[in-house]
């Protein structure tokens, strides 16, 4: 990934995913009440969280390499890879990168056993989903046409298949 590229998706991650995953999260838990505390709930609460906040970053940052690397991109809609990206978590689902945001978002849920980040998941999850079906879909059928439709038949939008 060249610098340039790196430059303008430390930037794009820094203001966007940044917000959406770590600044509102802080904000919506502050003062906020958590789930009444059970017995062993602080330990499944980190075994649950920490792995799926871990995990969330992870597939982000991997997703980012791929569209630089291999799609000469970034993850900024107005900066987008300039060739298709289908290698990597593109091979399973079509928008890993948000799937890697809802994952911290909900790490995040149950770290702080907090139902209003739990709710928020939803409502970014809904945003994600509109913004790719109206926007995200249509500008990838102009730019890379027959191959993003055949893209679009073998890999799901969201899940992964089995097998």
């Amino acid at each position: 990934m060249g610098r340039s590229i790196a430059l303008r998706t430390a930037v794009f991650t820094l203001v966007v995913p940044g917000t959406v995953a770590g600044v509102v999260p802080a904000l919506l838990v502050r003062g906020a009440p958590s789930l009444p505390p059970a017995e062993g709930w602080p330990f499944a609460r980190l075994v649950l969280g920490l792995p799926l906040v871990l995990a969330g970053l992870l597939l982000y940052a991997w997703c980012v390499w791929a569209f630089g690397r291999l799609g000469r991109g970034t993850p900024a809609p107005i900066d987008p890879p300039r060739v298709l990206v289908s290698r990597g978590p593109y091979a399973w689902s079509r928008n890993p990168m948000y799937v890697g945001v809802l994952a911290v978002i909900l790490g995040q849920a149950a770290l702080f056993a907090s139902p209003r980040l739990l709710a928020y998941a939803a409502a970014v999850f809904l945003g994600f989903h509109l913004f790719t079906v109206l926007y995200e879909e249509p500008a990838h059928r102009r730019r890379f046409g027959a191959a993003f439709d055949e893209y679009c038949r073998r890999v799901p939008r969201w899940i992964p298949r089995g097998g």
